[in-house]
């Protein structure tokens, strides 16, 4: 009985992270600059307020070579991912665009099964099928006539949940090299690094493709600072805490409020006509994810991310 207490209270955490992290395309959306150029400044002074946050709080670590060297993966693929994902949300909204990005759950599993050995169990199939039975719903019946901006946008949701997945992977490989022998070096370390690595690899990014970088307005600063910490930041540190105390089930259903917060959102603020058939699917693909969920790989990577 006493355990209750603190699970309401890490349920509560996580379902708040959860909507915050629900929320950021539309902060992505209202910064009124070009999408790398937003993800540009998000990791930046992400990292900043990260290294504030270790200093004040933790005290730097020495971390061992392989684990810089495992930092490069994150640095780049969450570099990658932001840059796919947040074009994605210019082109599809912020709503389908975060759905399309949670299939890093499929793609976390198969790496599971390529790198590590682990095998695919039927709840797993069920779930994949589940999750793109609801995509179809959603958006399949009229692919052909959509245009070809919106298809683009959904190849470029499902490749930014690619490029999670590969983040969570080197942030959790990261994590373990730089604890090896020595004393724990505390995650938001490791972030803080990744997020000044990923900022570089976005520069370069919008330099070659001519973005201008330079925030237009007071507001869009303000939106920016509120993206890195708040949507970035306090997000991920209420999840991670979270991801300690809850079980495996109930922690992968209340990570569904990201999409969900997302897509309601996207609804709501952008009058974006849904008929009863995306209902449908909206509830489908996020069951099926759930179901995919349940197996332990997802909560577990996201309490080192």
């Amino acid at each position: 009985m006493s355990a209750a207490p603190p699970q309401r209270a890490a349920s509560l955490q996580l379902l708040a992270g959860a909507a915050i992290i629900g929320s950021n395309g539309i902060m992505v959306r209202m910064a009124g600059m070009p999408p790398t150029a937003v993800a540009f400044w998000r990791m930046l002074l992400a990292g900043v307020l990260l290294a504030a946050l270790v200093s004040a709080h933790h005290g730097w670590q020495r971390m061992p070579r392989k684990a810089w060297l495992w930092c490069l993966l994150p640095m780049v693929a969450f570099a990658i991912d932001l840059w796919l994902w947040h074009k994605s949300i210019l082109l599809v909204g912020p709503g389908l665009s975060t759905l399309l990005a949670n299939a890093q759950v499929f793609f976390m599993a198969l790496a599971g099964m390529f790198l590590f050995g682990e095998r695919l169990g039927p709840r797993f199939i069920a779930g994949v099928l589940l999750a793109f039975s609801g995509l179809w719903l959603i958006l399949g019946a009229d692919w052909a006539t959509l245009p070809a901006q919106y298809r683009w946008g959904v190849w470029m949701g499902l490749g930014a949940g690619v490029c999670y997945a590969a983040y969570n992977v080197g942030i959790k490989r990261s994590q373990a090299e730089a604890g090896v022998g020595r004393a724990r070096v505390p995650v938001e370390q490791v972030l803080c690094i990744a997020a000044f690595g990923s900022a570089l690899c976005l520069g370069m990014i919008g330099w070659s493709e001519g973005e201008a970088f330079r925030p237009p307005s007071l507001h869009a600063w303000g939106v920016l600072l509120a993206l890195a910490a708040i949507g970035h930041c306090l997000s991920w540190v209420l999840i991670s805490r979270a991801m300690g105390v809850l079980p495996v089930a109930l922690a992968g259903l209340l990570l569904l409020a990201q999409p969900i917060v997302a897509y309601l959102l996207d609804v709501a603020l952008f009058d974006v006509p849904v008929s009863p058939r995306q209902w449908l699917g909206l509830a489908v693909s996020l069951a099926g994810i759930f179901v995919a969920g349940m197996r332990g790989r997802v909560p577990v990577v996201a309490q080192d991310a």
